[in-house]
């Protein structure tokens, strides 16, 4: 006899195979260079400094020191933290898996500046500011796919048919009195006072007066 199988647990690598989660991080890390460029390409300009590759993948120029180092360390935050929680929003959905996606994006570019480089970052503004992307983008996102989970959700069914389609068996006549007892709109079901169908379209009810509601009559 053979055995059966458990379904997979919610959660399982079924749903989120090591290729899509790859595919994710790369599509992240990709957005949040893309981004970057120009934001740091536009306060160069602005700033009448000469643009470098330095300003995206260096650590050097974000400084708490001069007016230039907070201005990049606020584009950093601009970047990682508004525009990626946006992305995550949109590209992950799912509000328990941000932690791990906004903190695989700045963790990866803490790697590269390294490489970049040749040594970890020493000054504490790039630190906070990274420190201070992470934060947004993760309470950001967090909303953001939550807001979206707990969305309604609308399905087609018989509502709007009855409502054009006019009266049916089991709507009760006008002239019972009942306000609402335009019968019910999933499955011709009637309330109030008369004869109706059942839900299940099998045989018909007959609706009787409670005592309590005959003796307030």
């Amino acid at each position: 006899m053979a055995r059966r199988r458990r379904p997979p647990r919610p959660g399982a690598l079924t749903e989120l195979p090591p290729l899509k989660i790859v595919s994710q991080i790369a599509a992240l890390q990709a957005l949040y260079y893309a981004v970057a460029l120009p934001l740091m390409l536009f306060t160069a300009l602005v700033a009448g400094t000469h643009f470098s590759i330095d300003l995206i993948f260096g650590w050097s120029a974000v400084r708490g020191d001069t007016t230039q180092g907070w201005l990049l360390g606020f584009i950093w935050i601009l970047d990682g933290g508004f525009f990626m929680a946006l992305a995550v929003t949109f590209l992950i959905g799912r509000s328990k898996l941000v932690p791990d996606f906004a903190l695989s994006m700045h963790a990866l570019h803490l790697v590269i500046t390294t490489l970049y480089t040749g040594e970890i970052p020493r000054h504490t503004a790039w630190w906070l500011s990274m420190g201070g992307a992470s934060a947004v983008s993760i309470a950001l996102a967090t909303w953001g796919c939550r807001y979206r989970e707990l969305r309604p959700m609308s399905f087609g069914g018989r509502a709007s048919s009855s409502n054009t389609g006019g009266g049916g068996e089991g709507q009760v006549g006008a002239g019972d009195g009942i306000p609402g007892a335009e019968g019910d709109e999933e499955a011709g079901f009637s309330r109030g006072r008369g004869r109706g169908r059942g839900r299940d379209g099998a045989g018909e009810f007959e609706m009787v007066k409670m005592n309590g509601a005959a003796e307030r009559d």
